[in-house]
């Protein structure tokens, strides 16, 4: 189980770095507008992912 954990700890580091070392200008207007957001939405975005993230667990599995 540790090794799974590792294993999606491992992918998700390298899909999160992809943006910042191809396009590092777009990453780095995304994160600008990321801060400019209020809470609320920070929030809804962070809902939407795990929703998602959670269906594709459940469609994999």
């Amino acid at each position: 189980m540790t090794q799974v954990l590792l294993a999606a700890l491992a992918l998700m580091l390298v899909l999160e770095g992809i943006l910042p070392f191809a396009a590092p200008r777009l990453w780095r207007d995304t994160f600008r507008r990321l801060i400019e957001m209020s809470d609320g939405q920070i929030r809804f975005v962070g809902l939407i992912s795990m929703l998602v993230g959670l269906a594709l667990l459940a469609f994999l599995s």
